[in-house]
Parts: C-alpha cells; sequence; structure tokens
C-alpha cells in the first residue's frame, strides 16, 4: 500500500530506536523524576511535536528530490548507509558517561519549569537536533518503493506511525520514571546490551540500504 516495503522490519526498528536510551529519553527522564509524571509527559509531547515537522519535511522535501533524479535518489540511498552503519558502529562501541545523567537531574531539580516550557523546549530540541533530522533522511527512504506513485503519502504515513510509536513509549516512560526510585538510573549495565544490539540492528539496516538498488 503506497509503496511502503517492509513495514514489519519497520516496526521492529522503531520500536527498537524507542527502547534504546537516547538524548530524548535522558530529557524525558530528567524531567519526570525532577517534576512528576505530568511534566514527563508533556515532554514526550513536545517531542513528538518536533517529530511531526521532521515527518513533513522528509515527506514533501525527500520526495521533490526522488522524484527529479535517479542520481539524487542513490546519494541519498548511500548517504543514508553510511550513516546508519556510523550511528550503529557508535551505538556498539562508545562507553557511555553516567555522571552527566544526575548532574543534569540536580539542574532539573533547581530550576522547575511550567508545563508550557517543557513542551516547548522538548519540541524545540528536537527540531533543532540534527542527528534527527539525518535519521529522518536516511531511515524512511529505506521502507518506500522508488517506484511509488505516492511517496508523500508513504513518508506521512510512516511518519504517523513513528510518532505514535515513539509517544506512546515516552509517556511510558515517563510515567514509569515518575514513579520509581533514582537507584535505576545508575545501572549502565542494561543500557550498554541494549546499546549493542540496536547498533548491530542498525548497522545491518544500513548495508541492506546500500545494496538496494532504485
Amino acid at each position: 500500500m503506497l509503496g511502503i516495503t517492509g513495514f514489519t522490519f519497520f516496526l521492529i526498528a522503531v520500536f527498537l530506536l524507542n527502547v534504546t536510551p537516547g538524548p530524548d529519553t535522558a530529557y524525558i527522564v530528567g524531567r519526570s523524576v525532577a517534576q512528576g509524571r505530568g511534566a514527563g509527559i508533556v515532554s514526550s509531547l513536545g517531542i513528538s511535536a518536533g517529530c511531526i515537522v521532521h515527518t513533513l519535511a522528509c515527506a514533501f522535501g525527500l520526495t521533490a528530490i526522488l522524484a527529479a533524479s535517479s542520481t539524487a535518489f542513490t546519494v541519498i540511498k548511500m548517504a543514508g548507509a553510511v550513516y546508519l552503519i556510523y550511528l550503529g558502529v557508535r551505538l556498539i562501541f562508545t562507553k557511555r558517561d553516567d555522571t552527566q545523567p544526575a548532574q543534569e537531574k540536580q539542574s532539573e531539580k533547581a530550576m522547575p519549569k511550567s508545563l508550557g516550557q517543557l513542551f516547548a523546549q522538548g519540541f524545540v530540541t528536537n527540531v533543532l537536533n540534527p542527528k534527527v533530522v539525518l535519521f529522518f533522511v536516511s531511515f524512511f527512504p529505506q521502507f518506500v518503493a522508488a517506484d511509488s506513485q505516492h511517496k508523500t503519502l508513504a513518508f506521512l504515513a510512516l511518519g504517523i506511525v513513528f510518532i505514535a510509536m515513539s509517544t506512546i513509549w515516552n509517556s511510558f516512560v515517563a510515567w514509569i520514571a515518575g514513579s520509581v526510585t533514582e537507584r535505576f538510573a545508575g545501572k549502565s549495565g542494561v543500557k550498554k546490551w541494549l546499546d549493542r544490539g540496536v547498533g548491530t540492528a542498525f548497522v545491518g539496516l544500513g548495508i541492506k540500504l546500500a545494496t538496494t538498488h532504485r
């Protein structure tokens, strides 16, 4: 439908991405611990609103580029493959600094923000993050057929699914983080193996992307 391919793999990849702790997760957890469940959920909604902007830019911008040139299609595919492999390798080998989250939490406790400020900060942080832009540009084309006559709708549909899954997961994280004690934040072992597992998946996705023909 709409030229979407590998939808099951897309769902799995999005799920793996969501369960891997990253900047958005750290921000939501920090707000939840500092100001409660409501603050974390509002923060997650702000991040989801930012993803809407990325989805629209991806849908309309990439559609025009891919429709105009087969060379552009190849360049985007290869750039996306390189970025995904790079992202995967970093997830596999990069060591985490467990001292920074504690420092951020102390800062958040010292400066509580209103719900409107939390939403706006989550939105702006997501929209202005170049890594998010690169991820959308490299990730979504993998699941849209090159000969699809409905690329814009396909990108929008994938974006809606991505945002829905992310919002549900981030809200769940906010709810849990606002309920449990902070002692779990220091356990980096689980995060390390999650990073390695998802990193391996991204490397595989990047290789698959590089070998995909128009």
